[in-house]
């Protein structure tokens, strides 16, 4: 079965059917309980720092909820679309009440609409950022998100075309250029699970590109050391030091091979044959 080619209509406002695609400026806004609401499943970001929710608590209690949650109607209430940290912070600076646009939203739109939201109003952590990133990009190439993110790699390397065009389109409201973010980010998913997961709690990439380069076995105690304030200068120079580390084991297992191999010492000239007897004569005496 042949896929129908991307169009330029699957790009934001294609993506989200009649749905406003600027959804800083609502049509209509109007207030509900903080108790008839509930977290939407679509729901792109997967953390919340509780420092962050602290400090936007406080800024709602001087100023209120300045922007308006996006909702749609289920049963039994409201879920929340886009807009649920700022639900989160309302409660703890005690509001019973928050500004809401209310919009008739299947599942597919809600998605979408929170992954817009959340990549042009939210501070995402990176990781949460490529993921959402990738989704919409998925959706408007129409292909499944495996497929997509190889397929944006190709398309760095090919002429400009449809899909590119289509593309330009999806992420010039996001502040960044597609190419950027296929050359850039999509690396990350490919990550050891450790170092992805110390990027969803806040690590910075330029300490994680660091820490991925060393052996795996190593990123752990990297991590904790990048989490207790070393520098990336400072993180290099451990990595440096325990390559050297590494490399002890290796050396004193290659010439341990070489020593005992008899087809090794029996081609040696007389004058490496000499070399290696003074050398053996100087070893240390735990290896007598």
């Amino acid at each position: 079965m042949t896929r129908p080619r991307p169009t330029r209509q699957r790009t934001v406002a294609g993506l989200l059917g009649e749905t406003p695609t600027d959804l800083s400026q609502p049509d209509v806004v109007t207030v509900l309980a903080v108790d008839q609401l509930r977290p939407g499943t679509g729901q792109p970001r997967r953390s919340f720092g509780e420092a962050g929710l602290r400090s936007l608590a406080t800024s709602i209690r001087e100023q209120g909820v300045l922007q308006p949650l996006l909702v749609r109607p289920v049963k039994g209430g409201h879920e929340i679309v886009a807009g649920e940290r700022r639900w989160r912070a309302a409660q703890l600076a005690g509001l019973r009440e928050v500004p809401v646009v209310v919009r008739a939203l299947d599942d597919r739109q809600a998605r979408l609409a929170a992954l817009l939201e959340n990549l042009q109003r939210e501070n995402l952590n990176l990781i949460d950022e490529v993921d959402a990133k990738l989704e919409l990009a998925a959706a408007a190439l129409g292909l499944p998100r495996d497929e997509a993110r190889s397929r944006l790699t190709r398309l760095t390397k090919e002429a400009p075309g449809e899909e590119t065009a289509t593309l330009d389109s999806l992420f010039g409201p996001l502040g960044e250029s597609w190419t950027s973010f296929a050359k850039n980010k999509l690396r990350i998913l490919g990550w050891p699970g450790e170092v992805v997961e110390a990027l969803r709690g806040g690590l910075p990439l330029t300490l994680a590109s660091v820490i991925v380069g060393a052996p795996e076995e190593h990123h752990a105690r990297l991590i904790g050391l990048a989490q207790q304030g070393v520098s990336r200068s400072g993180l290099q120079a451990e990595v440096q030091r325990l390559e050297q580390q590494d490399k002890i084991p290796s050396l004193a297992a290659d010439v341990a091979r070489k020593l005992g191999s008899r087809r090794f010492l029996t081609g040696l000239k007389p004058d490496e044959r000499k070399a290696v007897d003074r050398w053996l004569s100087k070893m240390p005496e735990v290896l007598k």
